[in-house]
């Protein structure tokens, strides 16, 4: 394993504890589905440490400032073994950091063997960071250090989080008879939204998640009238230098294991080897042919929710089995909800968008289920599969509000696990490839450790797709290309069926 190496500069996994300069990242509120004691794991596990003071561009970190090294760098390294690289950070001035909270990504690779593995990185809260690269195959092998954003980008990021929601505004259409009017909507009651209070607002709560939906009231037609939802557009206030900131920016080594619920997602959690996922956690298979994959699905029920990330999976599974026929139910092309069967292997395969907020195009409200709802409706049993992600549509908003949302959908699955645990829940983790202040992949990290730490103590399966994302040669992008679908799949189809 040779221990050559090269500097990219771009972002990570990982949390850090900062004595003295270690901030909350998130306003914590009062919600009666969430305990004290839950709020407080929450607040431990999302703290980041954030500039001491207010920021200059010239003290934000300079990727072309910054370096790495490697520790030992003319040691023996053997499979099985680590490397281990050391970060420096430096501002435009190449004055050393004394302060953590950069957000870089690592990874081990090797082109020629399309070979990869992801590296968690410790920040040290003085300026430097350290990464442990596990060796997981034979041969030659790169390493890559990439800052996504500085600390100081990081520190834009949470403001706007958390005292903007309405950077992305949606779109409520009301009808009735001939007439149509339109009024903008969002999932908080903010004063962007109120604006003249003449105008606000209509009010809607879900009676079952006892989730809240508010619009402006349209110019004459009433509240109950609202039919569609769609994307509104994009808004967040930034200044010159915060958008400048935000600018810069092997079989038999994997696991034994049967892919059951329950197995804990190490770092790192596989390897690509010839672009095949090697899982760590599992004994995960290859399901190359429509043959394969139509056995495995084979008088199942599967239930898909999310956004277009999981819609890959549902496009991904109804292209590769030819049996697998789409459903017309015209429906949106981008929301659903899709259908897809194979009378030969009795399966049936649905997906539909998680329910408001939502970015897509004009969309019956009927047809936007929340998650928890759809479960809720659910008998389970050893036939049906239940995947979910969310994430994607939540980084313009308060963590507060998706910490909700996924405890509503947490008690919902409890219900489900009690009444058939034989009903197999998969959750699919967050995927990188954000890079702005609408979807940075810091909020969807922040968003993917909230999830975690929900779901921690109940029997589902975490399909780690961060990781195999990250660590990808592909270019980033949040819907990553076919192999890398394949690989996500088949980690998925080996839980479906655990041989």
């Amino acid at each position: 394993m040779s221990p050559s190496s090269y500097l990219i500069f771009n972002h990570t996994v990982f949390l850090s504890r900062c004595n003295g300069m270690t901030n909350t990242t998130f306003t914590a509120v009062s919600d009666p589905l969430i305990s004290a004691e839950e709020w407080e794991s929450l607040v431990k596990n999302l703290m980041w440490p954030l500039p001491p003071k207010a920021f200059s561009s010239t003290e934000a970190t300079d990727v072309t400032k910054c370096s790495f090294s490697i520790v030992n760098p003319d040691s023996n390294h053997t499979v099985g073994g680590f490397v281990d690289v050391t970060i420096k950070a430096r501002d435009a001035q190449a004055q050393d950091k004394t302060y953590g909270g950069d957000f870089f990504q690592a990874k081990l690779y090797n082109m020629e063997l399309k070979a990869s593995t992801y590296g968690a990185v410790t920040d040290h809260c003085n300026g430097t960071y350290t990464v442990r690269l596990a060796l997981l195959w034979p041969g030659p092998a790169k390493v890559s250090i990439r800052l996504v954003h500085s600390s100081e980008a990081v520190q834009v990021l949470c403001r706007q989080r958390e005292q903007d929601p309405d950077k992305v505004y949606f779109l409520g259409h009301f009808t009735e008879g001939d007439k149509q009017e339109t009024a903008i909507c969002n999932a908080q009651r903010s004063s962007r939204l109120v604006g003249d209070s003449k105008q606000c607002c209509c009010e809607y709560k879900d009676p079952y998640t006892e989730e809240y939906w508010w619009c402006r009231r349209p110019p004459s037609l009433p509240c109950q009238t609202l039919t569609y939802h769609s994307m509104g557009g994009y808004q967040a206030v930034l200044s010159e230098s915060e958008k400048t900131l935000l600018k810069s920016v092997i079989q038999s080594h994997g696991s034994q294991k049967k892919c059951l619920p329950g197995l804990h997602n190490p770092v790192p959690a596989g390897f690509y080897l010839q672009d095949h996922w090697i899982s760590l956690v599992c004994d995960s298979k290859r399901f190359s042919s429509a043959k394969q994959v139509s056995a495995c699905l084979n008088d199942k029920q599967i239930l898909m929710m999310g956004d277009s990330t999981l819609r890959q999976w549902f496009e991904y599974l109804e292209k590769t089995v030819p049996t697998l026929k789409h459903l017309d139910l015209h429906t949106s092309s981008k929301s659903g909800p899709f259908e897809a069967v194979d009378t030969q292997s009795n399966t049936r395969i649905i997906w539909r968008a998680h329910g408001i907020p939502i970015r897509t195009d004009k969309t019956p409200m009927a047809d936007l289920h929340y998650i928890a709802k759809e479960v809720d409706g659910l008998a389970g049993g050893p036939h049906s599969v239940v995947v979910f992600t969310i994430w994607a549509h939540f980084t313009t908003y308060p963590l507060a509000m998706y910490a909700h949302r996924l405890v509503v959908i947490r008690r919902a699955v409890a219900s489900l696990l009690r009444r058939s645990p034989s009903t197999l829940v998969v959750i699919k983790s967050a995927n990188t490839g954000y890079k702005d202040v609408y979807g940075s992949d810091w909020l969807s990290w922040q968003l993917d450790l909230a999830l975690r730490e929900i779901f921690r103590e109940l029997a589902v399966v975490l399909i780690d797709v961060w990781q195999m994302t990250s660590c990808h040669y592909s270019p980033d992008n949040i819907h990553p290309p076919h192999v890398v679908i394949q690989n996500e799949v088949d980690l998925f189809l080996s839980y479906v069926c655990p041989v």
